[in-house]
């Protein structure tokens, strides 16, 4: 049977625990989205508590971290999404905010002209993260926010 959550605490502290334990075990993300068999960014966000995950995949995780049953659960269960309460002091998730302050009007004039009324959905969607060389010297962040385009409906 499929569960959704009212409280998030669990998930935090299942967040938590998994985070420590993929340290301690001196994994990264990419092997554990292999063991899940799911994107790095999909089996992050659930293991860090935005998304459930299918039972294998749940317990392959739990598996490959060293948690129990009872976390088997929790990272099957539908979470209460939503990781931010107010604005964000980490500088690099603050930095998402901060480009959002800026360029967020930006983003939804161009959807709307290009697409119409609508939104771009967050549960149809693909999330990607690459390094790139800056023909500068360094390197640049490439991200990919790719999301189904849902029309308004009137009714």
């Amino acid at each position: 049977m499929v569960h959704a959550q009212f409280d998030p605490t669990a998930r935090r502290e299942l967040a938590v625990a998994a985070v420590e334990a993929k340290t301690v075990k001196d994994l990264s993300w990419r092997e554990i989205a292999d063991a899940a068999g799911l994107s790095v960014a999909f089996t992050t966000a659930a293991v860090l508590g935005q998304h459930a995950l299918p039972e294998p995949a749940a317990r392959a995780v739990a598996e490959l971290l060293g948690l129990d049953e009872d976390a088997v659960r929790l990272l099957r269960t539908i979470p209460t999404r939503g990781s931010l309460d107010g604005i964000p002091t980490d500088p690099t998730v603050y930095r998402f905010h901060e480009m959002l302050q800026v360029y967020g009007t930006t983003l939804k004039a161009l959807v709307h002209e290009e697409f119409g009324d609508g939104i771009i959905s967050a549960i149809n969607f693909r999330l990607d993260v690459k390094k790139v060389a800056d023909p500068e010297g360094g390197e640049r962040a490439v991200i990919t926010l790719d999301g189904k385009y849902l029309p308004t409906k009137p009714f």
